[in-house]
């Protein structure tokens, strides 16, 4: 690892994709949404989840670093049937990402229907059929490879689009000490009056709405088990090779200047430099959400999840319109192109953690099961979201949103909660002192758990009281269920 400061911007690679994952859904969507109702006050509340976001990613990583060992492994040695925990992860991602990847491809699929001027088409469900035809296109690129070129592109175009949104927002000239009063002062979040027009927040509890941004701003767990298992990809200090024994872990405690130690300024600049990128995107969208939809008691949903943050780039030029639609095409379908690409790693990970050598010989045929899994019940989610809509007619469709929630409670709230705890235990258990995180780190770690863990339990609670908790034991349940029978599995093959 160079010491020369200014090369570690070159380490700037994972980070990159984690940014990604959040700019289509996290800033053009939520942070406009949550800037049309809580204006500026939210960006406290984005700057803390951020944070804490950044914490646990960076205490992952730096594990990985030092150890080349991935949480999903770590996690084997947890109290109770081995792999419970990870057999929870596998049957919550079985779940949760297809109704991710419906969610993003749907997205897409109302942007495509409002500039064809189709939306009206099949009784006002024409963005589920153009979604699902997005979808087919993503799985096609992801079988062939040909993303590499395509994300070289949406890197210039969403670079541009936050420079003319950015541009726009300096012309619509807001109360810029208000706005950094917002970033750096607490204040009590509530809907406005005008919300309640809105059917779909009537019975969407603040705790709910704010536990969706805080899920979705910056990514979510699987995401970060994601960027922990890409390291393996960059070679960063034990990342890239065989796990650190006992030995080399004292011996590496007792050299502060050990490679494997100075490796850990990679993931450190790298980390930072994503979360950076997101939050100047989201103080802009929220801005933008505060100046020009909430004076129009205007709030992104249903199936306009992209089209009025259009407005933003009005101001500054009417040519810079279609622009905004070319940069957002680009960066939902960046962002969904990502979605399908963290399954693998997750699912590689987890059967790693049961059995290193099935993983290792079977790379190839887990990454078209993720894959194929979460395209195709993408397409399902789609699909029957169409079929309700037929069915029950026009105005009653399930709002992508409320699809969205009850998955996005466990895979970007509860999920962030429980990696940073295990974090710091894992630090505990199996690191010497010297290696184990600084206490500012640690601190950090150990807020991020509590603080995700109740705020998912809370927006559990809140949308569906005992029934979503019941919903979540018995996942629970199932996960414990699933590391039993790999258990069996296994007993059953060494006979």
């Amino acid at each position: 690892m160079s010491r020369n400061p200014a090369g570690w911007v070159a380490c700037f690679g994972p980070g990159a994709v984690l940014a990604s994952l959040t700019i289509g859904s996290g800033e053009l969507i939520f942070s406009a949404r949550g800037g049309a109702l809580f204006g500026y006050r939210l960006l406290f509340l984005f700057l803390v989840v951020l944070a804490l976001k950044w914490g646990l990613v960076f205490a992952t990583a730096r594990h990985m670093v030092l150890t080349g060992v991935h949480p999903f492994e770590r996690w084997m040695a947890l109290p109770g049937p081995r792999g419970w925990l990870p057999g929870v992860f596998l049957v919550l991602a079985a779940l949760g990402f297809p109704i991710w990847v419906g969610f993003h491809a749907g997205t897409l699929g109302s942007l495509v229907a409002w500039l064809t001027g189709t939306e009206p088409a099949l009784g006002g469900a024409a963005h589920f059929a153009w979604g699902l035809g997005v979808l087919a296109l993503v799985l096609g690129l992801v079988a062939l490879g040909g993303y590499a070129r395509l994300e070289r592109i949406q890197l210039v175009i969403v670079g541009t689009l936050l420079g003319c949104v950015v541009v726009s927002l300096a012309l619509l000239q807001p109360d810029w000490l208000e706005l950094l009063g917002g970033v750096f002062v607490p204040r009590r979040l509530a809907y406005p009056d005008w919300a309640m027009a809105h059917a779909e927040l009537v019975q969407r509890p603040v705790w709910v709405e704010l536990a969706t941004y805080a899920g979705v701003l910056g990514g979510g767990g699987y995401d970060y088990l994601a960027y922990t298992a890409y390291l393996r990809n960059k070679g960063w200090g034990r990342a890239g090779g065989p796990p650190a024994s006992e030995a080399d872990l004292r011996a590496m405690a007792g050299n502060a200047a050990d490679p494997g130690r100075q490796w850990l300024r990679a993931p450190l600049v790298d980390c930072t430099l994503s979360f950076v990128v997101v939050l100047v995107f989201s103080a802009v969208f929220v801005a933008c959400g505060a100046l020009v939809l909430g004076p129009q008691r205007l709030v992104p949903s249903g199936s306009n999840l992209l089209t009025l943050q259009a407005q933003f780039v009005t101001g500054a030029g009417i040519w810079l319109k279609p622009l905004y639609f070319v940069g957002a095409f680009l960066a939902m379908f960046g962002t969904l192109y990502g979605t399908l690409e963290v399954g693998p790693p997750t699912l590689r990970e987890i059967v790693r953690g049961w059995d290193a050598g099935g993983a290792a010989a079977q790379g190839k045929r887990l990454r078209a099961w993720a894959l194929a899994w979460s395209g195709l019940g993408g397409a399902v989610v789609l699909g029957a979201s169409l079929v309700f809509h037929l069915v029950r007619g026009s105005g009653s469709p399930p709002a992508l949103v409320v699809l969205l929630t009850p998955a996005n409670l466990f895979t970007g709230v509860l999920a962030c909660g429980l990696i940073a705890g295990l974090s710091w235990w894992a630090d505990a258990r199996f690191l010497p002192p010297a290696l184990r995180m600084r206490w500012p780190l640690a601190a950090l770690s150990g807020a991020g758990g509590v603080v995700f863990l109740a705020l998912g339990i809370k927006g559990y609670w809140d949308h569906g009281g005992l029934v979503a908790l019941g919903l979540l034991a018995g996942t629970i349940a199932l996960g414990v269920m699933t590391a039993w029978g790999w258990e069996w599995r296994g007993r059953r093959r060494r006979r």
